[in-house]
């Protein structure tokens, strides 16, 4: 990091009241964020450092995410705590730096939670479903103000899902020595797009798109829908009620006990006021396998294109998420079409 953003982060700490804290580091993710706890006088936060450095377009702009835009963060995490839900509140932000510092959820990711108390799966992931079903019938509006910009929430329509899915042929398949032809790709695509369809049935709601065990935490003390920190949202989009749901349940760092899939929906079309029918199981397996093929492709491009070997390791798990969404007969085209590949 430079000596001038170092300074213009001091800057913007003192301006907090926070130039005096004891700051250190955490751990990064897949993204360019970087992240600080701070300490000072007994009281916690954390500091989000998102140099603004947005690509011209392309995947992300087809995908629909923020690409570094904080008041795509801040936008999403105030009209979350408006509604009672446990985003971070914000102490300070300065959107155009990309610079945000916010409320510390604490240590209980449900990760490290699970990690050291497994039987609290049930609980927690249940809860969970409480809060999903909670988002999903709260209104939000498109055009979301966040210190005095506006972000608008877009819809996660066929083209981002088709964009997202690309990433298996444009590096998994390849990764498996498998390399689409042109007609290929074009059938591939005519695939997908009967699969989207089946998701039509169920009004869109607020997908926060990266709702799993690393990015929740479990504040038991909280009530209700509240006991579910929440953080990662910056892409959230108006999409399918199913997607968070395959997100914690279909997750790829963790094994979720395979016993719990079923109540767990049923949990959650009941808290969401959705039937559990027919169309709610094939919406289900034709996101999850959407969004499997995009962790897929993700995956291997972070290994080969970012040197980032270790997501290789969890592969086998988001395969085996994947070959389960196939077994659903609104993915018969495509078992078929990756069958002939084999």
């Amino acid at each position: 990091m430079s000596s001038d953003r170092n300074a213009l982060i001091a800057d913007f700490l003192r301006a907090a009241g926070w130039g005096d804290a004891n700051r250190s580091p955490l751990p990064g993710d897949a993204s360019s964020r970087r992240y600080e706890k701070l300490s000072l006088d007994g009281n916690r936060a954390v500091l989000m450092d998102a140099a603004p450095e947005r690509s011209a377009g392309g995947y992300a702009d087809i995908a629909k995410l923020a690409d570094g835009r904080m008041v795509a963060f801040t936008s999403i995490c105030q009209a979350l705590t408006q509604r009672g839900f446990s985003a971070p509140k914000i102490i300070a932000a300065d959107l155009d730096a990309g610079l945000l510092l916010s409320e510390d959820l604490g240590d209980s990711l449900v990760a490290r939670v699970l990690e050291s108390e497994p039987a609290l799966e049930r609980e927690i992931y249940m809860a969970a479903m409480d809060t999903l079903g909670a988002i999903y019938r709260s209104s939000f509006s498109r055009a979301q103000p966040s210190f005095g910009q506006v972000w608008d929430i877009r819809d996660y329509d066929a083209e981002a899902l088709q964009a997202e899915v690309d990433l298996m042929a444009q590096w998994y398949l390849p990764y498996k020595d498998i390399v689409l032809t042109p007609d290929q790709k074009a059938g591939w695509a005519e695939i997908w797009k009967g699969i989207f369809k089946s998701l039509n049935k169920h009004a869109p709601g607020l997908v926060l798109r990266d709702f799993h065990a690393e990015n929740i935490f479990w504040l038991p003390e909280r009530e209700a829908t509240s006991a579910i920190g929440l953080i990662d949202f910056q892409d959230a989009l108006l999409g399918h009620p199913a997607y968070d749901v395959v997100s914690l349940i279909e997750d790829a760092r963790r094994d979720v006990d395979s016993d719990l899939a079923a109540p767990l929906i049923e949990r959650f079309c009941a808290a969401a006021k959705i039937e559990n029918d027919d169309s709610f199981a094939a919406a289900y397996a034709a996101i999850g396998a959407q969004r499997n093929a995009k962790i897929l492709g993700i995956f291997v491009r972070l290994a080969r294109r970012d040197n980032k070997p270790a997501y290789l390791d969890l592969l086998p798990r988001v395969e085996a998420h994947f070959a389960r969404n196939l077994a659903h007969p609104v993915m018969a085209g495509l078992r078929a079409f990756l069958k002939d590949l084999s």
